[in-house]
């Protein structure tokens, strides 16, 4: 037995010595884990770099519950005198542009110039609401429901439901009640949603029967149905915190928001860990946090931004120097994309009911500036079962663009569009007025640096398979 043992402990020993020369000749490396020192500053150090990394997180997670929750209250905050571009209306009412957009119209980046915007906060907290749509005989609309968290839900309008008249009730989570006959539900994951529609406007058309048509929109409590005599109590929205001098502030306004909206069941374990930076669904308490934290989550509001401006880079597919992005209604884990959305293009909607491949450079590859001239030429009009415009927009502030002619799109509807016989026609972008055969298809251009987007509303299936390919945007020569 004692020569048992003391074979067993020379193999021990053995055993030992190679699995240390194993170790040391890790192919794989070392592994840093086991042999780092638990001292301060690495506790320092791993704790501002967690914070950084989870205060990122949080950022691209939360940005669109934030967005949405200010879009709530600037959207229901009417001017007086409200302008004729402007869409805003009291809590719980539709409001609705009278004019298409200008460059005056600031509420909304990349705003198109082809129809009448819809926008309808409703505060679904004590019971669903109903949304009566009238007859537009054919006439291309579209309402989004999105949810507080920039999902878009459901689509009301042409493509999907038809332009028969329709009544639908938006019904938040957990109501058990009973609908009227006739009545469509529609559920929704937040207590809170926001409705943005579009009414096609073709120009030159008379704005009376749109204004008309406009009014036969309504929304109302389902308890008011039957009531021909409601009207609509004047009521807001709580104030978010105020965006001070603390840099942190965006937390701040997250845990605010987050008091009013659940966390969706599939994100739980991606906000457990924003805990450990102070940000619970009972707010945001930053007073345990090093400095060198704080400065961590400061650094990690200032990448956010950039982070979301990346998803194009797997969201989007660049054909022929255009970039088609996907999915805009349907983000999963994207939450890059989800942000991106939120932002700059708040409100776009799914593949299915409209495309906005963008363009920002030449087919060299340079930016597009207006010191420049360029042109497109098309062999055809794009595909689609409704209609499409071409835009341009400041690449500064994404707005559109003041020029002598007022014109800001090309499309389906523009006036003096020239075609050849075989439908082929180009498109010149310039500051200046051109000349020529076309010159009737002006785009004008900023002076400075500018992108622009080709709307296609209601694609064709060739647009949606990815077949069919825009032209370059050349040099002019």
């Amino acid at each position: 037995m004692a020569i048992f043992r003391k074979t067993s402990s020379c193999l021990l020993v053995a055993v030992g010595l190679l699995a240390g020369s194993a170790f040391a000749a890790d192919p794989l490396g070392a592994d840093e884990l086991l042999t780092i020192p638990t001292s301060k500053e690495n506790v320092v150090a791993g704790l501002t770099a967690d914070a950084y990394q989870t205060g990122l997180s949080a950022y691209i997670w939360g940005y669109p519950l934030v967005r949405m929750e200010r879009v709530a209250r600037d959207y229901t905050d009417v001017p007086d005198p409200k302008p004729a571009t402007s869409y805003r209306a009291p809590l719980n009412q539709i409001g609705w542009a009278t004019s298409l957009a200008t460059p005056d119209a600031k509420d909304m980046p990349t705003a198109n110039n082809d129809t009448f915007y819809m926008s309808a906060v409703v505060d679904l907290g004590k019971e669903p609401f109903v949304l009566h749509v009238p007859d537009t005989n054919d006439r291309y609309y579209v309402v989004d429901v999105f949810d507080m968290w920039q999902n878009l839900q459901h689509y009301i309008g042409r493509r999907t439901t038809g332009t028969k008249a329709e009544d639908y009730a938006l019904v938040p989570p957990g109501w058990q009640g009973e609908l009227p006959a006739g009545v469509t539900r529609l559920d929704v994951n937040t207590s809170k949603v926001w409705l943005w529609g579009r009414l096609r406007v073709s120009q030159g058309e008379p704005m009376e029967p749109l204004m008309a048509l406009q009014k036969e929109f309504s929304l109302r409590p389902i308890s008011q149905m039957a009531n021909a005599d409601y009207k609509p109590e004047t009521t807001s929205l709580p104030p978010l915190p105020e965006m001070g001098n603390d840099p942190l502030d965006f937390y701040r306004q997250l845990a605010a928001a987050l008091k009013d909206n659940d966390v969706p069941a599939r994100d739980a374990a991606l906000f457990g860990q924003f805990a450990r930076f102070g940000l619970t669904k009972a707010g945001f308490d930053d007073s345990k946090l090093l400095p060198q934290q704080k400065e961590a989550l400061i650094r990690a509001l200032q990448d956010g931004p950039k982070v979301a401006v990346s998803a194009l880079a797997s969201a989007a597919v660049e054909r022929n120097g255009w970039s088609w992005a996907t999915g805009l209604d349907n983000f999963g884990d994207m939450y890059p994309l989800r942000a991106l959305v939120a932002g700059p293009y708040l409100g776009g909607q799914g593949e299915k009911e409209a495309m906005y491949p963008l363009r920002s450079a030449d087919s060299k590859g340079e930016q597009l500036v207006g010191s420049k001239n360029y042109v497109i030429r098309f062999a055809k009009a794009p595909p689609v079962n409704a209609f499409w415009s071409l835009t341009v927009y400041n690449a500064s502030d994404k707005m559109l663009i003041e020029n002598p002619i007022h014109r800001y799109k090309l499309g389906s509807d523009t006036k003096g569009f020239f075609t050849r016989a075989d439908g082929s026609f180009e498109v010149p972008l310039q500051h200046e007025k051109p000349t020529g055969e076309f010159a009737g298809n002006w785009l004008p251009t900023p002076s400075g640096p500018y992108y622009m987007i080709l709307r296609l509303y209601q694609p064709t299936d060739e647009v949606l398979s990815g077949n069919y390919a825009l032209p370059q945007v050349d040099p002019a020569p």
